[in-house]
C-alpha cells in the first residue's frame, strides 16, 4: 500500500494538528509506503515572508521527526525539491475545470481574508490533486477540512484516466474515527487553530507544561456534570472526552465510566495531566532536532531524492500520453 500526505508549512503546529494528522501520519508507517511532503509551495498561495517560510519549513521537519516518522522507512521531502509537482499540476490543469476550482470552500473563506487574491490561490487544489497522484497513491491521511479537495483530485483523476487512458490510482482518505476536528478550548463551536481560534482555547506542540494546565483548567464546559461524549448536546465536553482519548488511547466509553458523578473539575485537570504527559517527550525531541539545521536539510535532501526517483515515472507517463514528443 502507498499512503501519501501533504502538510503546509504555516502557523504554529497545535493539538488539533497532532490529532487529526501527526499521530495518523507516524501509524501509516505500518501500512506499507509512506512519503510524506512539506508542501511549501502551497505555502505562497498567501501573502508571507521569505524566512518565515524557511523557517517554518525546518520547523516542521523537525516536528514531523519527533511526533515519531522515522527517515528510515518513509520518505519526507519538501515539496519544491521535486520540481515534478509543479509540472504536474500543469498539466493536470487542463482536465480540471474553472467551476470545480470555484465552488472550493477553503477558497471562498480565504478570499474573504485577504485584499490581493493571486491566481495560485485558485489554483492550488490542482497542485495538491499533482502531489497525490504522482506517487500512486492508495490511502491519504488528511484532517476533516481536506475532504473537499481530495475528492477533486479523484475527480481530476478519473477525467485523465478517462481522455487519456488508465493512468491513476483513485486515492482514498483516511480519517481519524475520533479526533478528526479538535475544537477550540474556549469557543467549541469552532475548530482548534493559531489563525482562527483563540490564544487560550488553541493548545500548542510547544507550550510549556503550566501552559497547557493553564487551559485545559479554564476550557469552556456545559451546562449540568456528567462527563458524556454528546457533540451535539454538550460540545465543549465531547471536545474534552476526544482530546483524553487522543492523548491516552483510552476508549470514550471507558472515559465516560471513570469520570461518572464526578464533575468537570478533576476531569478538565486529568485531561490537561493526558497531554502534557503525550506533549512533553515530543517538545523535547524536537528541540533536539531543531538545534542542527545542517542535519534536518539532510534529511530533506535526502528524501527529496527519494521522492523525485519515485514520481519520475508517473511524470513521464503524463507526458507520454498527452501525446508530448519526448526529448
Amino acid at each position: 500500500m502507498r499512503v501519501f500526505s501533504g502538510i503546509q508549512p504555516t502557523g504554529d503546529k497545535h493539538f488539533g494538528n497532532y490529532s487529526g494528522g501527526f499521530r495518523q501520519y507516524a501509524a501509516t508507517q505500518e501500512l506499507g509506503d509512506a512519503i510524506f511532503c512539506i508542501v511549501d509551495l502551497h505555502s505562497i498561495t498567501v501573502e508571507y515572508d521569505p524566512r518565515d517560510l524557511h523557517e517554518r519549513t525546518l520547523d516542521l521537519a523537525a516536528m514531523l521527526f519527533a511526533t515519531g516518522i522515522d527517515p528510515e522507512r518513509s520518505i519526507v521531502f519538501c515539496q519544491s525539491h521535486v520540481r515534478a509537482h509543479a509540472e504536474a499540476a500543469w498539466l493536470l490543469g487542463s482536465v480540471t475545470s474553472f467551476g470545480e476550482l470555484r465552488r472550493m470552500t477553503q477558497f471562498k473563506e480565504k478570499v474573504e481574508q485577504q485584499d490581493f487574491v493571486n491566481a495560485a490561490l485558485f489554483t492550488y487544489p490542482v497542485l495538491m490533486a499533482g502531489d497525490i497522484l504522482l506517487y500512486r497513491t492508495d490511502k491519504v491521511p488528511i484532517g476533516d477540512d481536506q475532504r473537499q479537495h481530495l475528492e477533486l483530485a479523484r475527480d481530476v483523476a478519473e477525467r485523465f484516466n478517462a481522455r487519456f487512458g488508465e493512468t491513476f490510482v483513485l486515492p482514498e482518505g483516511m480519517y481519524p474515527k475520533v479526533g478528526a476536528r479538535i475544537m477550540d478550548l474556549q469557543e467549541p463551536d469552532r475548530k482548534m487553530s493559531t489563525t482562527g481560534g483563540t490564544a487560550q482555547g488553541t493548545v500548542g506542540m510547544l507550550d510549556p507544561p503550566e501552559t497547557i494546565a493553564k487551559k485545559f483548567r479554564s476550557a469552556v464546559t456545559d451546562s449540568g456534570r456528567d462527563v458524556v461524549h454528546d457533540p451535539e448536546g454538550k460540545p465543549g465536553i465531547a471536545n474534552l472526552v476526544e482530546i483524553m482519548n487522543v492523548a491516552t488511547g483510552e476508549p470514550i466509553d471507558a472515559i465516560e465510566s471513570r469520570y461518572d458523578g464526578q464533575g468537570y473539575g478533576a476531569f478538565k485537570q486529568d485531561v490537561g495531566d493526558a497531554v502534557i504527559a503525550l506533549l512533553t517527550p515530543i517538545r523535547e525531541r524536537y528541540a533536539e532536532l531543531r538545534s542542527d539545521e545542517g542535519e534536518l536539510r539532510r534529511l530533506l535532501a535526502e528524501g527529496g531524492e527519494k521522492a523525485s526517483a519515485e514520481s519520475a515515472p508517473m511524470l513521464a507517463t503524463m507526458f507520454e500520453r498527452m501525446g508530448f514528443v519526448a526529448p
